[in-house]
C-alpha cells in the first residue's frame, strides 16, 4: 500500500512542469499528482485536493482563501511560485498548522510582455499576421511610433522602473506616479512626477505596474479613464482588478480611449463570452507575463527543494 504523501502540482497548462526540474529527487518520499487544467470553484478543488498533503500552487490561479483551506484536512504544506501570493490567506494557513513557502523568479519577464503587446497593438502586428499569412493585400494600415510619446508609468515599484527605462530608449518622454516617495523615486529615474490624474490626462500611452492590495483594487476608476486622451492606449500587466473592469470595458466599446493591452483579469481563466475576447481595440493575452522558460525553471526547482527541506523538518522560503 503506498502511504507517501500526496503532492499535487496545480494549473499546469503547458504540461511544463515534469521538464522544468529534477523531480527524482522526490522519489519514494511523495506521490505526485499533476494537474493540466484550472480545477474550478472551491467545490472542485477541495474534493480533487482532499487526499494531498502537500500542494504546489502557480501563482495566483488557483485561490486559498479561508474557507478552503478548512476543507482541507490533510493539507501540510503549500508551495506558491513566486515570492507572493495575495490570494493565499496567510493568517488561515499559520492558524491550521500548514506552512506555507514561496519561490524565486528569473528577471522582469512581466515588464518585457507589457512592452511586447504595446508595440504589437501600436504597429497592428497581429492584425498583419493574420492577413499576411491569409494572402491578403500587401500591407492593410498605419502603424503608430512611440518615439516622441509621452509614456505614463502608474507605479514605480521594479517592474515600474523597467517600463520607464524601455520608454527612455524608445525616444519617449516618461512621467510617472507611485503612492510612496514620488518625488525621489521620479528624480532617480530623471522623469517627470505627476499626480495620477495629470498623468491620464497627458499620457499617450499609460502603463500600470502596481501590485494589488486595497488601497490599490479599483484605483483606475471611471473617472480616471474618462481623463484619457481619445487616442491613447491602456496597458494593464499587473493585476486585473486594479482597474475598474466595466469602466475600462465601456470605454472601449464606445471608442472613447485608443485601445488596451491587457495580460490580466478579475477572473481567470476569462470566459468564452467575454468582451475583452471580441473588441478589436483590445491586444489581449492569457496572463503570460510571467510565463517562461527561465521562471519556470526557478519556481519548479525551488519547489522541489522546499519540498525536501519540509520533509527534513527544516522549511525554506517561509511566508509570514
Amino acid at each position: 500500500m503506498n502511504d507517501l504523501p500526496i503532492c499535487a502540482i496545480l494549473d499546469d497548462y503547458q504540461d511544463a512542469a515534469f521538464s522544468c526540474a529534477n523531480w527524482s529527487l522526490l522519489d519514494g518520499r511523495v506521490t505526485l499528482r499533476r494537474y493540466g487544467t484550472h480545477l474550478g470553484d472551491e467545490d472542485a478543488v477541495a474534493e480533487a485536493l482532499a487526499d494531498c498533503s502537500i500542494v504546489i500552487a502557480m501563482r495566483e490561479r488557483t485561490p486559498f482563501p479561508a474557507s478552503l483551506l478548512k476543507r482541507l484536512p490533510k493539507l501540510k504544506l503549500l508551495v506558491t511560485t513566486g515570492a507572493r501570493n495575495r490570494s493565499i490567506d496567510l493568517d488561515a494557513a499559520h492558524a491550521l498548522a500548514i506552512t506555507v513557502s514561496g519561490t524565486g523568479a528569473a528577471g522582469n519577464p512581466a515588464a518585457e510582455l507589457a512592452w511586447a503587446g504595446l508595440l504589437a497593438y501600436m504597429r497592428k502586428l497581429p492584425d498583419e499576421v493574420a492577413n499576411f499569412r491569409a494572402g491578403g493585400p500587401w500591407q492593410r494600415g498605419l502603424g503608430r511610433s512611440l518615439q516622441g510619446r509621452k509614456l505614463g508609468v502608474v507605479g514605480l515599484g521594479k517592474l515600474g522602473r523597467r517600463m520607464v527605462r524601455f520608454g527612455q530608449a524608445f525616444g519617449m518622454e516618461v512621467c510617472g506616479w507611485t503612492r510612496t516617495d514620488l518625488a525621489s523615486r521620479a528624480g532617480a529615474l530623471e522623469i517627470e512626477p505627476v499626480t495620477l490624474p495629470e498623468l491620464f490626462q497627458t499620457s499617450d500611452v499609460i502603463t500600470v505596474q502596481l501590485s494589488l492590495v486595497p488601497e490599490t483594487q479599483g484605483l483606475i476608476s471611471s473617472d480616471l479613464l474618462r481623463e484619457m486622451k481619445g487616442d491613447a492606449v491602456f496597458v494593464n500587466t499587473s493585476r486585473g482588478p486594479v482597474a475598474d473592469e466595466e469602466a475600462l470595458i465601456a470605454a472601449l466599446e464606445d471608442k472613447r480611449i485608443g485601445g488596451a493591452v491587457l495580460d490580466v483579469f478579475g477572473q481567470e481563466p476569462l470566459p468564452d463570452d467575454h468582451p475583452y475576447r471580441r473588441l478589436p481595440n483590445v491586444l489581449a493575452t492569457p496572463h503570460i507575463g510571467y510565463v517562461t522558460e527561465e521562471n519556470y525553471r526557478v519556481y519548479y526547482s525551488d519547489a522541489v527543494e522546499n519540498i525536501l527541506a519540509w520533509l527534513d523538518g527544516t522549511p525554506l522560503r517561509e511566508l509570514t
